[in-house]
């Protein structure tokens, strides 16, 4: 089968080759930059109306940066609230992590891109902390490099719409 969001996101630009070191540290030959693919509102429009199509949810969440566009643009299209979940909690103001309502909600959270779990992971705190049900991470890209082990051990399954061994 042919995952046109892959296709997609190679026609974007979305994958780079080279030396890039990740959020999580490691070294990588290849980037995955779906932040800047998704200014296309083509790319960004197939993205989130396969999420929108096939999951059900009372509201989207995503972590601030690259899954808050996301999470918008899926809020839009499925005509459902959506979160910011911020990377820490701000030192003024309220202080939330979260922006948004999630309380008793059953809450899909959306990534840009997976690879070691962690930025999914603070996600899935946030929200169960605020009150949120949530048991799924929709990702656009997972790098296969332990995300979907990692959140599996916390009772949340990684669901992605490309694994990187397809665009590789």
């Amino acid at each position: 089968m042919v995952n046109q969001i892959a296709d997609q996101l190679i026609k974007f630009k979305a994958i780079e080759f080279g030396e890039f070191t990740l959020a999580s540290g490691a070294k990588s030959p290849y980037y995955i930059d779906v932040k800047s693919a998704v200014t296309n509102p083509e790319l960004l429009f197939s993205i989130v109306r396969t999420i929108a199509r096939t999951h059900e949810f009372d509201a989207v969440a995503g972590v601030a940066i690259g899954g808050v566009p996301l999470a918008v643009a899926t809020a839009l299209v499925s005509r459902k609230p959506y979160a910011i979940i911020r990377a820490a909690e701000k030192g003024h103001g309220k202080k939330d992590v979260i922006i948004g309502s999630v309380r008793d909600k059953n809450v899909l959270l959306i990534e840009d891109v997976t690879t070691s779990g962690g930025s999914a992971l603070h996600g899935v705190e946030a929200l169960r902390e605020a009150g949120a049900r949530i048991d799924r991470v929709v990702t656009v890209v997972d790098r296969e490099q332990g995300a979907a082990e990692m959140l599996k051990q916390h009772g949340v399954r990684l669901i992605p719409l490309v694994r990187v061994s397809e665009l590789l």
